[in-house]
């Protein structure tokens, strides 16, 4: 296969050597491993058609990779064989303003499409933590979210159409440029399969107009509980933010550290809470802000009075697990989503089994839409350790099921969590899901052991709330 796909690409596409190989072991979850047999790089949608057939042809496994960024070991061949890496496919083919869409390549960086129409006035809205180092097609791959997802959605809402190479080699086309296609919805269909449908080779994505103004307020809070209860607040007064986030005492420690922020370390969370739109009405909104927030005990809040003071906030919350470095030498992030109502009660939760399994934890999480994420810090070096943070994960993942939430908000699931899937769905949903994949994968060849769970370690205990969805 190595030979074939040598003579097909030519030697600079391929690699092989143990040691360049060694890069491609895991995604942005370190916990789970998975060396590849080979990765090639391919510069086309025709060269990925060509790759796809030759391994399709040979019956081995095969994994679309963007710049794995993932949390979930989605890009990981779990089940041995090739990488496909598409970071050399990095192109942003078409720019239309007046009908607000883009067409780029799978290995365009997110943070790129803004770059190239913000003169323009325009955005692509979707905005994960890693948008200045995660690739479109990922995005496509997971359905990734972010901070602005309480407002403007997940990246589903944001594509309008898809160039795909199937498992066989065959190319297609879903959706278009326009925002309604007759058919069935197979763009939706399509994101957040997680790299088991099909490759996605070009996606086609809107264009949003820039918001005429930004008000983003830093809330310092001495309790997580008040810290919680202000976001249900602010949503139960009628007010939308585009984005409301919380950290904990714990990365408030690591930030300081490794980036002077200066954060009281005595407090016990900070909301960042950003409103976007017109002007006019700004004022008064920011006033009802401040009073719900006083209502439930907030020690301090002020307003960003500059572009320079929101970028220092925003800095602040997407780099916040990169600064747990500091604290530790791994950290495992985990992903989960309760009802706003019981983030209370998940974070105490959550510090319970900490304490259980001896394990520092720090708390982030996309507050307006309940989406947690807890970082749990360990070393790997220390034996046991990694099956101690595999534990205390499980078991956070468990309460979340059981207070009416789901085990992933936007890390998707992977070989990571696919055991766990029996939590919320039963036999008949999971069989359902099974059906759907043969008709774009029939011969399980792409991507496989990702999702579904493995019959030999599949969760005997299984939590009250099964939702049932198919």
């Amino acid at each position: 296969m190595i030979k074939k796909l040598t003579k097909l690409l030519g030697k600079d596409q391929v690699i092989t050597h143990p040691d360049e190989l060694l890069v491609y072991e895991s995604d942005a979850l370190p916990v789970e491993k998975a060396i590849p047999w080979a990765v090639v790089f391919p510069h086309t949608t025709e060269e990925v058609s060509e790759i796809v057939k030759v391994l399709h042809a040979a019956g081995v496994p095969f994994v679309p990779r963007g710049s794995a960024t993932g949390l979930s070991g989605g890009c990981l061949p779990v089940e041995g064989g090739f990488v496909i890496s598409l970071t050399r496919m990095t192109k942003i083919l078409e720019i239309d303003i007046r009908n607000r869409y883009a067409v780029v390549e799978p290995g365009v960086i997110n943070q790129w499409i803004t770059n190239a129409v913000k003169d323009e006035g325009y955005y692509f809205a979707p905005d994960p933590s890693s948008g200045e180092a995660c690739t479109v097609g990922g995005n496509v791959a997971e359905n990734a979210g972010g901070p602005h997802t309480m407002k403007y959605g997940v990246t589903v809402n944001h594509i309008l159409g898809l160039e795909l190479v199937l498992p066989d080699g065959e190319i297609v086309t879903v959706g278009g440029k326009t925002l309604e296609t007759p058919g069935y919805d197979l763009v939706g269909v399509l994101t957040g399969s997680e790299g088991t449908f099909a490759i996605v080779t070009k996606v086609i994505v809107k264009l949003l107009h820039l918001p005429e103004t930004y008000l983003t307020f830093c809330a310092i809070y001495d309790s997580v509980d008040d810290a919680t209860r202000s976001i249900s607040g602010l949503l139960n007064a009628g007010i939308t933010p585009a984005a409301l986030e919380m950290v904990d005492t714990v990365f408030i420690e690591a930030l300081n550290m490794a980036f002077n922020m200066q954060f009281p370390e005595d407090a016990d969370a900070i909301l960042i809470i950003e409103l976007d739109g017109p002007e006019a009405g700004m004022e008064t909104l920011k006033k009802r802000v401040i009073d719900v927030c006083e209502s439930y005990n907030v020690r301090s809040i002020e307003a960003a009075s500059s572009e320079k003071e929101r970028a220092q906030l925003w800095k602040a919350r997407k780099l916040a697990f990169g600064a747990v470095g500091r604290l530790s030498p791994c950290y495992y992030t985990q992903d989960g989503v309760v009802p706003r109502t019981k983030l209370p009660d998940i974070l105490r939760k959550i510090y319970e089994v900490g304490k259980k399994y001896n394990i520092r934890i720090a708390n982030s999480f996309h507050a307006g839409d309940g989406n947690i994420h807890p970082c749990l810090m360990y070393d790997e070096r220390v034996p046991g350790s990694v099956e101690n943070v595999k534990k205390a994960c499980a078991e956070i993942l468990h309460a979340v099921v059981e207070m009416g939430g789901t085990i992933s908000g936007e890390h998707g699931i992977g070989s990571e969590k696919n055991d766990y899937m029996p939590w919320i769905f039963s036999e008949n949903d999971l069989a359902c899901m099974a059906d759907l994949k043969k008709v774009f994968n029939p011969d399980g060849y792409l991507n496989p052991g990702k999702i579904f769970p493995a019959s030999h370690t599949r969760p005997k205990t299984k939590p009250s709330n099964s939702l049932g969805v198919c």
